[in-house]
């Protein structure tokens, strides 16, 4: 009797937390936030002339020069891009996604897609000002992000918007980077294989912590060897299972569209809380992803080996790119195609203010099941592996950012501690999971902190790039330049 009282104590109090951290989580995702993100992004567009649009190509180009080293830093232009992917490709591309469409509707997959390729300029802004404003601290490391662009870039009368900043990616680092990928791989596998938990938590927090302990060089060596690989597997065995649920392709795009504007299965029409859904789930699912606008990515391109800052930016635009448009679009329309979400889970339920079925469940298992629908026995065991290997590599690029973040409130002095904090998180996290009847209330209430966390980061850093906003312009219209002059000097030397 004691133990069920309990039981219902502890989701009494559950429930209470998650009323709370979905007050909050609504505040932060709201239409100001949903706004500030997508003016920035569409205001750097325009401001640019659209060239990380039109540069994709370039951009590319630019990456393969940007295996070799040719600046001042700890690792190379290529190898903080892959530490920077390795923190975005990650969770939010299998369950994430799974997460947005089943909560927001298809339609959230079209407001990623926006999210992308406006966060592409955002992304090249964070990039262009993580070098121009770097530091170098007392142990020789180049430091930057955020919050060095708003301290170096914005005044000293800033200096707490930086240190605002650095305490969010902190508890977002802790949260969104750690216990969230640990949680979410240490289910996925304990679920698949019948592996207990702590087990799978030890694996990760011993294999994480080799490579954490060893610093930037480290984990950007080894995400130089991983994320490659695991981003271009995932994506072609993505696109079979599409490929073999090809005649519902059409439909598929349908149900992101209509929905995207109002339209779905379960309310029977046009519904302008279709839109703020999709809208919000989308955009939140889409920073969460590929973290335009978040401000973390630029912490690891703060390292890069290159003292021209628009380089690195063009280099770092391509995250954004890479993430949402590539990997993330292969998860939706594998999740679409195979029909593991029925037409009528198109958000009209939770628009409406109704219960959701089972069919309406949420998180990485919708994922494992669309590929395992197209390709039994494989397609599971496929999902598996490749969480665990997203989730293990963003732990990684994530330790990297919260230590930066964690040095620039406190000095060099914790740059150790906090790096063994960091490998207690994921036990900790692990532990989380032993909720028993709770667990997917517990589940869905840390996937609503960190969004919240992640809306809490963003704030400050796009306020910073508004600010700095005319300095990249200027940049970037002299990078070009510069550019165009050598080629016409080339062109004339040649005649």
């Amino acid at each position: 009797m004691q133990d069920v009282t309990g039981a219902a104590d502890a989701a009494t109090t559950l429930d209470v937390v998650t009323g709370y951290v979905d007050f909050v989580n609504g505040m932060v995702w709201g239409p100001p936030m949903l706004i500030l993100l997508l003016g920035t992004g569409i205001y750097l567009t325009v401001g640019l002339g659209f060239m990380p649009l039109r540069k994709i190509g370039f951009a590319f180009g630019e990456l393969m020069k940007g295996r070799k080293s040719e600046g001042e830093g700890d690792v190379t232009p290529f190898g903080a891009l892959m530490t920077a992917l390795s923190s975005t490709i990650g969770t939010g591309n299998i369950a994430g996604v799974a997460v947005a469409i089943a909560i927001g509707g298809p339609g959230a997959l079209f407001w990623m897609w926006m999210t992308a390729l406006v966060g592409m300029a955002t992304k090249y802004s964070e990039g262009v000002l993580a070098v121009k404003f770097r530091e170098v601290d007392a142990d020789g490391r180049r430091v930057g992000g955020p919050m060095y662009y708003i301290k170096n870039g914005m005044g000293k009368s800033w200096v707490w918007l930086g240190g605002l900043f650095a305490l969010f990616g902190v508890m977002a680092g802790l949260g969104t980077g750690n216990a969230i990928q640990t949680v979410e791989v240490v289910r996925t596998i304990g679920d698949t294989y019948g592996v207990e938990y702590w087990i799978t938590g030890a694996v990760i927090a011993v294999l994480a912590g080799l490579v954490i302990l060893g610093g930037i060089k480290r984990i950007a060596s080894v995400a130089e060897k991983i994320v490659p690989a695991m981003a271009i597997t995932y994506i072609a065995v993505g696109l079979v299972v599409v490929a073999l649920n090809y005649t519902v392709i059409p439909e598929a795009f349908i149900r992101i569209f209509s929905n995207a504007f109002g339209f779905g299965a379960a309310a029977g029409g046009f519904s302008g809380a279709l839109i703020m859904l999709a809208m919000q789930r989308g955009v939140a699912r889409g920073i969460f992803s590929n973290e335009a606008g978040q401000g973390s990515a630029p912490i690891a391109h703060a390292a890069a080996q290159n003292n021209d800052p628009v380089d690195q930016g063009i280099i770092a635009m391509l995250g954004t790119f890479i993430d949402t448009i590539m990997v993330c679009t292969i998860t939706g329309l594998a999740i679409l195609t195979s029909g593991v979400i029925p037409a009528e889970c198109d958000a009209g339920l939770f628009a409406l203010g109704g219960s959701s079925p089972e069919i309406c469940e949420t998180g990485a298992r919708i994922t494992s099941d669309a590929f395992a629908s197209a390709l039994p026995g494989f397609g599971q065991h496929f999902v598996a592996a490749a969480l665990a290997l997203f989730a293990f590599t963003t732990i990684l690029g994530w330790s990297y950012y919260g230590e930066r973040c964690a040095e620039y409130l406190l000095g060099e002095k914790v740059v150790t501690p906090f790096r063994w904090l960091w490998i207690a998180m994921i036990m900790a996290a692990t532990m989380l999971l032993y909720a028993g009847d709770n667990i997917t209330e517990l589940m869905n209430t840390i996937w609503l902190t960190t969004d919240t966390l992640t809306g809490l980061m963003a704030a400050p850093n796009l306020v910073a790039l508004l600010a700095l906003s005319p300095l990249v312009f200027k940049m970037t219209k002299e990078y070009f330049a510069k550019l165009e002059a050598a080629k016409a000097e080339a062109a004339s030397s040649a005649e």
